[in-house]
């Protein structure tokens, strides 16, 4: 007998009936090539220290760090991008640690160059914050402000000295007006025009940055609210995404990720360049910790929060699970 014309005539469900088929029909899909691990490197340790809040991550040694650039490339993970964690001894109002040729992040930047070479994209952190003793992303003024414009020598020194030191991408992340065009100009005019820029274009205030702040080693007093962008705001981030791209950023990130799906998506909309997200320590902690207590299957978590970051418009994903789910995949 006909059905035509009963209901329900149309079925979706035809095209979710067998793995294989739902595999066949899926619409976004990860690769390991589109993966960024984030790594600390701790200057002045003999064995890796475990981050307490990010279960399986850990300050790592110059010898573990090497090591763990050599499983993320053959796991086939795309990049790693560098913390350097110094001496506490070492920090002070200027953060000059940060641009000492020998300093800590400098030197891992080398090693890792060292060991696999242009096979993984080298990536650092450019930013003051892990290296001064008031854990801001900048030099302060007399009345205990950041100074923008003070900030911004410092990163053309820190720019310079990085490159020196092998990286291919430096990712500035302290949100100073005007960071990208100073770094841009830096590295040209030190002979380094191949060298990249991600801008951390849509950086949030977030609360969801707290067991980072463990990972570096933080000094922080205060809050970041006067450089870190609103939670609120959306038109702000296309705002600072219009001046990042004038400014001769060659990728532009959005971090944290999983608040703020809605800004990567209009962001990635809107470019015709390589966008990032960060799945930051936050988000980390929670999958972690949700799991542990046997509240969520945590596989399964973390290859659903991965796949909304890439759905919403991700090119690339900074993410402390990169080598674990590139095996996977």
């Amino acid at each position: 007998m006909s059905t035509y014309g009963t209901f329900p005539g149309a079925r979706p469900r035809r095209l979710r009936t067998t793995p294989a088929m739902r595999r066949m029909v899926a619409e976004t899909r990860l690769h390991p090539a589109e993966l960024i691990l984030p790594a600390f490197v701790r200057e002045g340790i003999g064995e890796p220290v475990p981050i307490s809040a990010m279960p399986g991550v850990v300050q790592h040694t110059r010898d573990t760090l090497r090591k763990a650039a050599v499983e993320a490339r053959e796991a086939g993970v795309a990049g790693i991008m560098l913390f350097g964690v110094p001496e506490d001894d070492k920090k002070d109002a200027a953060g000059t640690a940060g641009t000492d040729p020998d300093g800590i992040l400098q030197v891992a930047i080398r090693d890792v160059k060292a060991e696999v070479g242009d096979e993984l994209v080298i990536m650092s952190d450019l930013c003051l914050d892990e290296y001064t003793d008031h854990g801001h992303c900048g030099v302060l003024d007399s009345e205990g402000r950041v100074d923008n414009d003070a900030t911004l020598e410092r990163y053309a020194e820190m720019a310079q000295v990085q490159a020196d030191a092998g990286v291919h991408v430096v990712g500035p992340s302290g949100m100073m007006d005007g960071q990208v065009g100073v770094i841009r100009d830096a590295l040209d005019q030190t002979g380094h025009e191949d060298v990249s820029v991600l801008a951390y274009t849509a950086k949030y205030a977030s609360a969801f940055y707290g067991p980072f702040r463990e990972a570096v080693g933080s000094s922080l007093q205060g809050d970041r609210k006067t450089y870190q962008q609103d939670p609120a705001n959306v038109r702000e981030s296309l705002r600072e995404l219009s001046l990042d791209l004038a400014e001769g950023a060659d990728m532009v990130m959005v971090k944290p990720a999983l608040p703020y799906l809605d800004i990567l998506a209009k962001v990635a909309e809107s470019v015709d360049v390589p966008v990032a997200a960060y799945q930051i320590s936050g988000e980390y902690a929670m999958v972690e910790a949700a799991a542990a207590n046997g509240w969520i299957d945590r596989d399964r978590a973390i290859m659903e929060t991965l796949t909304g970051i890439k759905r919403a418009g991700a090119n690339m994903i900074l993410t402390y699970w990169a080598t674990e789910v590139a095996r996977q995949l």
